[in-house]
């Protein structure tokens, strides 16, 4: 390991102090800052941990820093790379975080010395997953191979999985594997909020598939809203995938509330046998509901209900609108991807639960409000996207983020033992 090479970080967020103790145990000098105002604080809870060195801001890190990574919000990140960016060390090399490559790289174009390399990095996974196994993007942009050897080795000690892409290729595969994934849970959230419902206190969502929608969306709501909100607004691909999937949501509520049982048929079984082909049938993801069924919030013994899962359908039916093949990029999916694309496969390959499906959204009437109010959850959402609109993402998901809170403690400790299991399952 080369002594003198100091990684500096800009933005100590969750995933900033992820990497910055990853990298420091790993022997790495790390130099790193957040917010001005939070120098004070940041430098106390970093003060008994050997190698990392907190500054009062982004000047100073990018000073002295070999490899500067911005750890900041996608929002955010043309703004700071301005203020700091021209500071950059001569012959340094810098990268970010964000999960939007298109506005990263074009404020490092327009702002970097043209004396700076560019070699960007994205972790597909959230702060608590332990990175070892997991998909690392590396994208060499504007860089000697000297210089993305160097990031690869600074980044081994994560011991992820390194897959090299071009930014453009890298946002097309973000939006394929997470935006129409996190529209989900995010729209679950709303309409269980809406509904003043806590859903593992209900006797109708019960089972290993429910289990799997309660406890991500709990992760997800447990987590910072900007996390979410830069993938969905600054990526078109992910735009045009969260419309979609409202679209998807309103069409099939449609079938079912007027009982066209032959349309919706064919429509489930026509986009199924599309993204669920018989070469995918080696792909190991499916998941069974004796393995979910030991991750519930509920208490106690209940009986499964049937469940039209309106959420899980229009999952596969915007991936066949949208000529989307999940199994296509496996290779950079979150664990989060895979765990739904696992009960998705697992609800789509099952002949008996598909029509059982079907019959349950002509027939039944249990979901018929939960449905309405996701129904509206999932426009609403797309709306906000669509507008491009921060503080109204930002209102929306503070706002059902305060009602579950009460409940995160136990319900992240339960998700993350979930996804750690299934993960294991599901590794391509």
């Amino acid at each position: 390991m080369d002594k003198s090479i100091t990684v500096g970080i800009i933005g100590m967020g969750d995933m900033g102090r992820m990497y910055a103790r990853r990298l420091s145990q790993a022997g790495w000098k790390i130099c790193a800052c957040d917010l001005p105002a939070k120098y004070e604080t940041l430098k106390r809870d970093f003060e008994n941990e050997k190698g990392i060195t907190v500054l009062p801001n982004g000047h100073l890190v990018s000073r002295v820093s070999d490899w500067i990574i911005y750890s900041v919000e996608a929002e955010l990140i043309e703004r700071v790379v301005a203020e700091y960016g021209p500071s950059t060390k001569v012959g340094a090399i810098v990268g970010g975080q964000t999960s939007c490559k298109a506005p990263e790289l074009a404020a490092f174009e327009k702002y970097l010395p043209p004396d700076v390399e560019i070699v960007s990095c994205h972790s597909l996974h959230g702060p608590a997953v332990d990175p070892k196994g997991q998909p690392l993007v590396i994208i060499q942009h504007r860089a000697s191979q000297q210089s993305v050897d160097l990031v690869v080795k600074i980044l081994s000690c994560l011991q992820s999985k390194v897959v090299f892409l071009s930014g453009e290729r890298h946002d097309r595969i973000t939006a394929d594997t997470q935006a129409v994934t996190h529209a989900a849970f995010l729209s679950m959230g709303s309409a269980w909020a809406a509904n003043n419902q806590f859903p593992w206190e209900i006797n109708r969502y019960v089972g290993g598939i429910e289990n799997v929608k309660i406890n991500i969306m709990m992760r997800i709501y447990s987590n910072k809203w900007h996390v979410y909100a830069g993938l969905a607004i600054l990526n078109p691909a992910a735009k045009q995938q969260i419309r979609q999937y409202a679209t998807s949501v309103t069409e099939l509520y449609k079938l079912m509330l007027g009982g066209h049982r032959q349309e919706l048929t064919d429509r489930i079984k026509t986009a199924g046998a599309a993204v669920f082909k018989q070469d995918a049938q080696d792909q190991g993801l499916l998941l069974s509901e004796e393995t979910l069924d030991r991750f519930s919030l509920s208490k106690g013994p209940k009986e499964r209900m049937r469940n039209n899962h309106l959420s899980l359908l229009a999952i596969v039916d915007t991936w066949w609108k949208l000529g989307i093949v999940p199994y296509d990029h496996m290779i950079c999916s979150t664990p989060l991807f895979r765990i739904w694309l696992g009960v998705t496969e697992a609800l789509f390959r099952n002949d008996a639960l598909i029509d059982e499906v079907i019959d349950t959204a002509i027939e039944d009437n249990t979901f018929r409000s939960d449905d309405l109010e996701f129904t509206f959850a999932a426009r609403a959402w797309s709306d906000c996207v669509s507008f491009g609109d921060f503080e109204a993402y930002r209102d929306r998901f503070e706002k059902f983020q305060k009602y579950f809170a009460p409940r995160f403690p136990e319900a992240v400790k339960l998700g993350s033992d979930m996804i750690k299991t299934i993960v294991e399952q599901t590794k391509s």
